[in-house]
């Protein structure tokens, strides 16, 4: 045997199975920012296959591990929609680093619309807008939006400059603050 599968067989001796997130509220819960068969595709098809693909050891196990902690992150972070704003930890961070909430919307659509092809865009913990290419974990995620395009494609026919307008009426707010 020589070094790489030794190292190979170590890390998957190592490697624990994923579980994907319980939804704490019902895939027509999110209607009408996203619809029931958006989360149903996006969370019970797309996410599933991450986790279930990386639990067989099927296709790259690094790119099926990132899909499914940040799409954890994202199904985590949503509520049914309502009008309520940031506060707490969350609009402090907001206020010092982009003047207002309105700013901050603004400032992240614009950077969305830059991403071409499939991405994420995030808020970090340090109050930075970032950008990922493809999947890949971040520890430093306070909110997080999916810019592939099954994220909007459905509901919004790939407009997603209305997507990203209307995805505020459904972020949690307080799970985002749990994150900080």
């Amino acid at each position: 045997m020589d070094f790489r599968q030794t190292i190979n067989l170590l890390e998957a001796n190592n490697r624990q199975d994923l579980e994907q997130i319980k939804l704490p509220y019902k895939t027509s819960a999110l209607a009408p920012v996203m619809s029931k068969g958006t989360v149903d595709y996006h969370y019970g098809k797309l996410y599933r296959g991450y986790v279930d693909r990386y639990n067989k050891g099927e296709g790259d196990p690094t790119f099926n591990e990132a899909g499914a902690y940040l799409h954890s992150i994202l199904f985590s972070q949503f509520a049914a929609p309502s009008s309520r704003q940031p506060s707490g930890a969350i609009l402090g961070l907001i206020k010092v680093n982009h003047k207002d909430f309105a700013d901050f919307k603004e400032t992240i659509k614009t950077e969305a619309m830059k991403i071409q092809g499939s991405g994420w865009i995030y808020l970090s913990k340090s109050g930075q807008i970032k950008t990922i290419k493809n999947h890949q974990k971040r520890t430093d995620i306070a909110l997080l939006i999916d810019m592939w395009e099954h994220s909007y494609q459905i509901d919004y026919q790939n407009k997603k400059d209305r997507y990203i307008d209307n995805i505020w009426r459904i972020m949690d707010w307080s799970a985002i603050n749990r994150r900080l």
